[in-house]
This record gives structure tokens, C-alpha cells and sequence, in this order.
């Protein structure tokens, strides 16, 4: 199964383009990362800029209109995710309570939809999809 643990850090929100991160806490974080990677449950992983440098493309209209980031209306922002694959979603969580996190960040885990998980008219509908993906 995989899994896709999404960082949330609070006030990431309103960070300015130019956000400084903490040496101590990236190596820190590199740690965990090698503990996934060490353990074979590792896909791939990023860190995201903060909003302000960022877009978001709404089609409330019918048409597409960009805006540009900071969005005053978001609350709750990525800041990076790992992808991961493992037996459970129980052994994801028990990866994200590993993670070493601040009091300000918070991790979302999503399974990732597989073909097998929808009947066969919608697997019909998406073929050809696993050929996009690699």
C-alpha cells in the first residue's frame, strides 16, 4: 500500500518567500529521512516553497483564473510530503509518529488510489494511466 504523509507546519501560511530554516531542525529531519530510506519504505519525498511564491488556479467561473499566493484564505498549507509503501495504514501512522515534527506541524496521511481499488468501468475510463505515471 502507499501512503502519502503530507507536512502541514502551521503559520507556513503567511511565510515569506525567503523563509530560513533551522539548520538543527533539517538535520534532524534528514535523519528520519534516512530511517525511511533505511527501512526500504522510501518512494520519494520534497520539501515545498512556502505559498507566497506559489499559484493557484480556480475554475469557480467556468474559466480558469490565477492567483498569486500568499492566499489569505488558506489556513492550512503543505509544506512537503513523503511518499511511502508499506503493509498498513497502521504502519504509515507508526512511520508519522517517528517523524521528529515541531509543536507547529502537523502530518496528514492519505492512502494513494490504486486501479484496483475502483470497479471496471472506471478502470476502463483511466486506461492507460500507469503508463502516465512512469
Amino acid at each position: 500500500m502507499r501512503f502519502m504523509m503530507l507536512m502541514i507546519p502551521l503559520g507556513y501560511e503567511s511565510a515569506p518567500a525567503d523563509v530560513q530554516l533551522d539548520p538543527e531542525r533539517v538535520a534532524a529531519m534528514m535523519r528520519y529521512n534516512e530511517a525511511l530510506k533505511d527501512a526500504g519504505v522510501l518512494i520519494t519525498l520534497d520539501g515545498l516553497h512556502p505559498p507566497s511564491t506559489g499559484a493557484r488556479v480556480s475554475f469557480a467561473t467556468g474559466a480558469p483564473v490565477v492567483t498569486d499566493g500568499p492566499f489569505a484564505e488558506a489556513k492550512e498549507v503543505l509544506g512537503g510530503y513523503w511518499m511511502i509503501e508499506v503493509a498498513s495504514r497502521a504502519e504509515a501512522i507508526g512511520w508519522a509518529k517517528k517523524c521528529p515534527a515541531s509543536a507547529n506541524e502537523v502530518i496528514e496521511i492519505r492512502q494513494v488510489q490504486e486501479m484496483a481499488d475502483f470497479p471496471p468501468d472506471v478502470q476502463a475510463a483511466a486506461a492507460g494511466f500507469d503508463a502516465l505515471r512512469k
